[in-house]
């Protein structure tokens, strides 16, 4: 999932390759990693677009379709759900503060927010 985020993925299929049923791979994902495999997906886009946008040379829609969203307005309720902010807003303020940090390290403070809980101030 981490690898092929923007690859039309499903449970079943997910499954499949664990050579589980869906339902039992879904129930023991959660339990491994404490979210849905829906939701994890989700998250990895989310954290792909946040990096597309803040290149800033794509649009919002571009962006979306290039993580494996299907609908703009799915993907726009999710990112604002995760970041706090829309992705236009977020495309469109500088980001010159994280110019200067490793990748590695951008990574993990640019990472979404899982359960729906935006952060209100930034990490220190």
């Amino acid at each position: 999932m981490d690898r092929d985020y923007a690859k039309p993925l499903d449970v079943p299929a997910l499954a499949g390759v664990a050579f589980m049923s869906p339902g039992h791979f879904s129930r023991s994902f959660r339990a491994a990693f404490g979210e849905t495999p829906y939701s994890y997906l989700m998250t990895r886009r989310i954290e792909r677009a946040k990096a597309l946008l803040r290149r800033g040379d794509l649009s919002v829609t571009e962006v979306c379709f290039e993580v494996g969203c299907t609908s703009l307005g799915s993907f726009s309720s999710r990112f604002t759900e995760l970041v706090g902010e829309t992705p236009s807003s977020y495309r469109a303020r500088p980001h010159d503060e994280g110019a200067a940090i490793p990748a590695c390290i951008a990574k993990i403070y640019t990472r979404p927010v899982r359960n729906g809980e935006a952060r209100t101030t930034p990490r220190r």
